[in-house]
């Protein structure tokens, strides 16, 4: 038996945030990268390069919402859920190697330090504190979208980095000691790295089709379990089509029964699932013999085995 749930409806909004947040962060960026060339600030350059991946990651997000909204075909049956964190590994690596480029830069800043425009180090982050909170805050008017729940948090953190280079320009101001700069820009670089370690390592335990985060197998079997009418479970299989869209198939043993009074486990279990742990999409065999699971689960065929997809 075979459950999907309904394809999300009005995607408009969160797509128009989305949109507008996308367009206003590179704009940004070039700021950032003009005015670090002319301060001398290896840090508004990093800080460049960590908006880069705030940019990234709103691209990702714009795909995403626009490809869950295409129906699966013939040739795609789970939809283009697979799209978006193919595109996420891929600027994870991309951030990687801009995280290392500003370790890089920084150990040379360290041997030999730079003047630097405190006040335009101050100014720009200024300005970036404010834009980043302005996003953050449509962002949150859309935050019943998990999608745009990741989003805001990146956001969030992004206007925590750009305090810290104001904070770095008035040390700069009231010290006159340039290796801050650089200081902060480690630090700005360990959160990039940070940051794209955690998308390669959730993106590839989607594509190996691992247990979604935050899951755990036991208790999802203890849920089925505590519906009236389920005998025994096994042959559980849990994973992530997309980054929030999980998948569930197993073998689950009940009396027998005809059809009709079936429906009403199956209904239970696929309510369950949904609300508990967020699995709308199930493919459920029922089965009234023990399997034999040394025998690769091979049942009898007939009026003694009822399986359903």
């Amino acid at each position: 038996m075979h459950v999907h749930a309904s394809p999300g409806q009005g995607r408009a909004a969160p797509f128009r945030v989305l949109l507008i947040s996308a367009l206003v962060t590179a704009a940004y960026i070039v700021l950032l990268l003009v005015a670090g060339l002319q301060a001398h600030s290896l840090a508004l350059l990093s800080e460049a390069g960590h908006n880069l991946s705030d940019f990234l990651a709103l691209l990702i997000s714009l795909a995403a919402v626009y490809l869950e909204s295409r129906p699966p075909s013939a040739t795609k049956t789970y939809g283009w859920h697979r799209a978006g964190v193919l595109a996420a590994l891929v600027n994870a690596g991309s951030l990687v190697a801009v995280a290392f480029l500003i370790f890089y830069e920084a150990l040379h800043r360290f041997a030999r330090p730079e003047p630097v425009h405190a006040g335009t180090m101050i100014g720009v982050a200024a300005a970036g504190v404010i834009m980043n909170g302005v996003i953050a805050w449509l962002l949150y008017r859309s935050r019943r979208d998990v999608n745009i729940r990741s989003v805001f948090q990146h956001e969030v953190g992004d206007t925590l980095s750009t305090a810290a280079v104001i904070a770095g320009g008035w040390g700069i101001l009231l010290t006159g000691q340039y290796w801050i700069d650089s200081a902060l820009s480690v630090g700005i670089g360990a959160l990039i790295l940070w940051s794209a370690f955690g998308i390669v390592r959730e993106t590839l335990n989607i594509l190996l089709e691992g247990t979604p985060r935050g899951m755990q197998l036991d208790r999802i079997e203890t849920g089925v379990l505590a519906i009236p009418g389920v005998n025994y479970v096994h042959d559980l299989h849990v994973w992530s089509i997309g980054s929030e869209t999980h998948a569930l198939s197993c073998h689950i043993g009940i009396a027998d029964i005809p059809p009709s009074a079936s429906e009403r486990i199956l209904r239970e279990v696929s309510d369950m699932l949904r609300a508990e742990f967020c699995i709308s999409h199930t493919t459920i065999q029922f089965e009234h013999a023990v399997c034999d699971l040394g025998n690769g689960c091979v049942l009898p065929t007939g009026d003694e085995h009822a399986h359903s997809h």
